[in-house]
């Protein structure tokens, strides 16, 4: 299957570096450029891509407001790229739907990977950088009430399924999970599923918010530690 997608940034040089790279694989192609947000997302609209790769900051409609138009109407996934390594930037992509986010530096086979990553139906941000960002964003939230919070409690899920979502919540990978639980990589990636069905998520990244924002993990502890004593998982069923 040929992963199709638009590129948008209204530096020439970078955007067209950008879809030359991407235009060199042989399971990409990239269906139009933009030079602004308002034309990317007519892009995106005229060829309906899988992948749309946007320049936070460009003039007139940004990156920002792209993807919220863009996401807003599905069917295409949002990578932000910027040249500023602000954490202000993250937030807003993440609360705008963005799957993914790069700096403009990022190297040939890492923006190859991530188009490919946000097609397949993932997030790419690293776990490290996942749980740092994750947690200031909804540091930066309004704290639901405890009410609010309890009955968001995942209960739909299993008991499989609540530990996959625990480790979700700390940036852990399939591979990671999979050697937690003595699981195979396949049984993790449809836990996976299952949570992110079940709770009504887009992703990975959904999933990190939500296990914060529900006190699922508690903020500063995203090594694992600040688990909810109620939360603690029941014997599995697979």
């Amino acid at each position: 299957m040929t992963i199709r997608v638009v590129v948008a940034d209204d530096q020439e040089l970078v955007r067209s570096g950008f879809a030359m790279i991407l235009d060199a694989q042989p399971d990409i192609e990239v269906v139009a450029e933009a030079g602004d947000g308002a034309a990317a997302v007519r892009a995106v609209r005229r060829h309906r891509p899988e992948v749309a790769l946007l320049d936070i900051r460009m003039p007139g409609t940004d990156g920002i407001e792209a993807c919220r138009a863009i996401t807003g109407a599905g069917g295409c996934r949002t990578v932000m790229l910027t040249t500023f390594d602000s954490d202000a930037y993250v937030y807003e992509a993440l609360h705008a739907g963005a799957s993914g986010f790069l700096l403009k530096d990022v190297r040939r086979d890492d923006l190859v990977h991530a188009v490919r990553v946000v097609a397949a139906g993932d997030s790419l941000l690293a776990p490290s950088v996942a749980r740092r960002l994750v947690e200031e964003y909804v540091r930066r939230s309004p704290a639901p009430s405890p009410v609010a919070a309890a009955s968001a409690r995942p209960d739909v899920l299993t008991a499989r399924e609540h530990e996959t979502l625990l480790h979700l919540a700390r940036g852990r990978s399939n591979a990671e999970i999979a050697a937690a639980l003595t699981l195979s990589e396949h049984t993790v990636k449809t836990h996976v599923g299952n949570v992110l069905a079940k709770l009504g998520l887009r992703d990975r990244i959904q999933a990190v918010i939500h296990a914060y924002e529900t006190g699922l993990i508690a903020a500063g502890h995203p090594s694992g530690g600040g688990e909810r004593a109620a939360d603690s998982p029941v014997p599995a069923r697979d």
